[in-house]
């Protein structure tokens, strides 16, 4: 079984990575201590491939057609072959791997490895953008945008262009959807409905709580008009 995790850097998926590797799935090797595949050089190129298919529309808006109806680039087959070199040649029976940058082009991932398992991560955009990330400025990944100076704010578009790419996507047979927040709050019913969905059992990870919610003491801008309001998590009723 093939498993990846699909979600933004510093969404909290090293949680789901440490506890893939914990329970016996080999995430590749080597690996960093946020669970990512290294080296993810060849990812980063996969991404500048795919992004010259997607067309910017202006605002917060993206043409996806040409890289959901069209072929793939060899190209990008060839790059996302290469990062996965140590998952693809393992005889291991759960494999899989995590690199934020994954996300930035799901499209064609779900294309390449359609029986795969993902696991859709998400977590409140407010916490989500309140630390610096490689993929802060789209830029960087070949990807067309309005560009500004205001550093959150570019994290928040960087966020709602995942978070349009991820919802363009069409379902892969086999997703799950598991929040961040329900995961430290609520971890064992959160790993209990991902191992329905996976087959074996997980081990049980330490959690902090104190990781849901902290743009409730940031001082900066953490909140914009953009963010879709069941994007955000409810910590009063437990939910988005």
């Amino acid at each position: 079984m093939l498993i990846t995790v699909i979600g933004r850097g510093h969404g909290g998926t090293r949680a789901m990575s440490h506890t893939l590797s914990a329970s016996g799935v080999y995430m590749g090797e080597p690996l960093n201590e946020s669970g990512d595949l290294l080296p993810p050089e060849p990812m980063y190129e996969a991404c500048r491939v795919f992004a010259r298919y997607v067309t910017h529309r202006g605002g917060l808006e993206w043409d996806f057609s040409r890289v959901l109806e069209g072929p793939m680039d060899p190209a990008f087959t060839r790059l996302v072959e290469q990062f996965l070199t140590t998952v693809l040649a393992s005889d291991a029976p759960n494999r899989g791997w995590k690199l934020p940058e994954t996300t930035l082009v799901l499209p064609w991932i779900v294309r390449m490895f359609p029986d795969a398992r993902y696991i859709y991560w998400s977590r409140d955009p407010r916490d989500s953008i309140l630390g610096a990330h490689l993929t802060d400025d789209l830029a960087d990944f070949g990807i067309a945008y309005d560009r500004t100076d205001d550093v959150r704010l570019r994290r928040a578009i960087s966020w709602r262009y995942q978070w349009e790419i991820m919802r363009a996507t069409p379902p892969p047979a086999h997703r799950m959807d598991v929040r961040f927040e329900d995961f430290v709050l609520h971890q064992e019913a959160t790993l209990r409905r991902l191992e329905t969905f996976l087959g074996f059992p997980l081990a049980r990870i330490p959690v902090r709580a104190d990781s849901v919610g902290r743009w409730r003491t940031d001082s900066g801008q953490h909140d914009f008009e953009f963010f879709p309001p069941g994007a955000l998590y409810d910590a009063g009723t437990g939910s988005s």
